[in-house]
């Protein structure tokens, strides 16, 4: 990718991999939570607790994958450290609109993935 591009490409390398390190630390919060619900003996319905940090995590790695970093989507900014090394911010109405529909579609896309996941770990553990 050479630049930014409303609506497909607005974070570089460098931010990429600031969001897939956020993301993986938000799996990982997720199944040390699910762990330590088990471990304690707590009642099933604390595992649902785990949507929060599956919802981060699938944020971040989701934001990682399109190339594309939902907060400066919606505050109309675009940084591409480590790939061109250009910044700076979105003026242009239409851009930043289909900047907006596309953080608004990746924030769905999280929600959507974190609860399906979270309602595969509560059956799971419900199972027990």
């Amino acid at each position: 990718m050479a630049g930014y591009q409303p609506g497909v490409c607005n974070i570089g390398r460098d931010e990429r991999r600031k969001r897939r390190v956020a993301g993986i630390a938000g799996f990982l919060g997720a199944a040390a939570y699910v762990a330590a619900v088990l471990w304690f003996g707590l009642p099933d319905r604390y595992v649902l607790g785990s949507f929060a940090f599956l919802f981060g995590g699938f944020v971040g790695v989701f934001q990682d994958y399109f190339r594309f970093c939902v907060a400066f989507g919606a505050l109309a900014r675009y940084d591409l450290s480590g790939s061109s090394d250009d910044a700076g911010s979105v003026t242009d109405a239409d851009a930043v609109a289909r900047d907006r529909k596309r953080a608004a579609q990746l924030l769905t896309y999280a929600a959507v993935s974190a609860a399906v996941l979270t309602a595969l770990a509560y059956a799971a553990v419900t199972a027990l």
